[in-house]
């Protein structure tokens, strides 16, 4: 993986700036439709243009914020347009019948709340959009906190990515295993969440 990003990022520096915007934007948008893109660390690394003066805050910011919403609302809509039955029937791998119950039933508790958090949430990020349409949430009240969600979660990562500056080359090649860590805990939290949540409707149930 750290290979891979070592020669992406490496592309990315060699080309024009509005190509560069155009890929972050890009990277946003199909690290929420495909989750294994690692879209989160090629927006670190347009922070780190940010700190070096090659591209525009505002610019990465409006690009990678733009891209996260188009792709989160992109799964909302098919999830709307195609509907439950066809996701669980085919229990595909990403978006698995077991990951759409799981997100149905933290909706049915939690509600827009997760929408409010799932930039936060990586690696179920695109189940939770899925499963928002699914579950037929409002779309007005979904785009506006989806935005929210966006906008903290990439100015956060510009912020940190800017104040890498020169010291890129020095952390890039851990950036991968930052990232999957991050997405290890942050699943291991949401599996831990439903065990529990599982445990405590079979305790629940009259004997």
């Amino acid at each position: 993986m750290a290979a891979y990003l070592n020669g992406l990022f490496d592309l990315l520096d060699s080309l024009p700036d509005y190509l560069i915007y155009i890929v972050l934007g890009l990277s946003a948008f199909v690290e929420n439709v495909f989750p294994p893109i690692p879209g989160d660390t090629i927006t670190a690394f347009g922070a780190f243009l940010v700190g070096t003066n090659r591209l525009d805050f505002v610019g990465v910011f409006m690009a990678t914020t733009v891209g996260s919403l188009c792709g989160f609302m992109t799964l909302f809509w098919t999830g709307i347009f195609l509907g439950r039955r066809f996701f669980i029937e085919r229990d595909y791998r990403f978006f698995s019948a077991e990951q759409i119950i799981r997100a149905e039933e933290q909706y049915r508790k939690y509600g827009y709340l997760l929408v409010l958090l799932n930039r936060f949430l990586p690696g179920i990020r695109s189940v939770i959009s899925l499963a928002g349409g699914i579950s037929k949430l409002k779309g007005l009240k979904v785009l506006v906190l989806a935005l929210i969600s966006a906008c903290a979660w990439n100015l956060i990562w510009i912020y940190l990515g800017r104040m890498l500056g020169s010291n890129w080359d020095i952390v890039r090649d851990k950036m991968a295993h930052m990232m999957i860590r991050y997405n290890v805990g942050i699943l291991s939290l949401a599996v831990l969440v439903g065990l529990v949540f599982l445990v405590r409707k079979v305790l629940k149930r009259p004997r």
